[in-house]
């Protein structure tokens, strides 16, 4: 019965359910955590690379921190193919604004 109501994040189930949205949140709850801390001497950017798949293999696991540019650095948290549309938004965003 939910294949009816999970194909758009505006419709809600007979029981008032957004299922699109559940289905984000258990996403998250199983992504790995990303960390960063403010130092004196710089920057500290921390992401743990959690493997939820059997199918990959761990050596072949996928980045979670990226340089934008030479002053600006991004760690990513939860699934990293969602992430790649933001960091190449970013960069250009970065290209437009520290064009000297």
């Amino acid at each position: 019965m939910s294949r009816r109501y999970d194909t758009r994040t505006t419709i809600f189930s007979p029981e008032g359910r957004l299922y699109q949205v559940e289905y984000a949140m258990e996403a998250i709850s199983h992504a790995g955590t990303c960390m960063g801390v403010l130092c004196k001497e710089g920057i500290v950017l921390a992401a743990e690379n959690k493997n939820t798949s059997k199918l990959l293999e761990a050596s072949k696991s996928s980045e979670k921190i990226y340089k934008i540019n030479d002053s600006i650095a991004v760690c990513v948290a939860g699934i990293t193919a969602d992430a790649n549309i933001l960091i190449e938004n970013l960069r250009l965003t970065a290209q437009r604004v520290f064009v000297i």
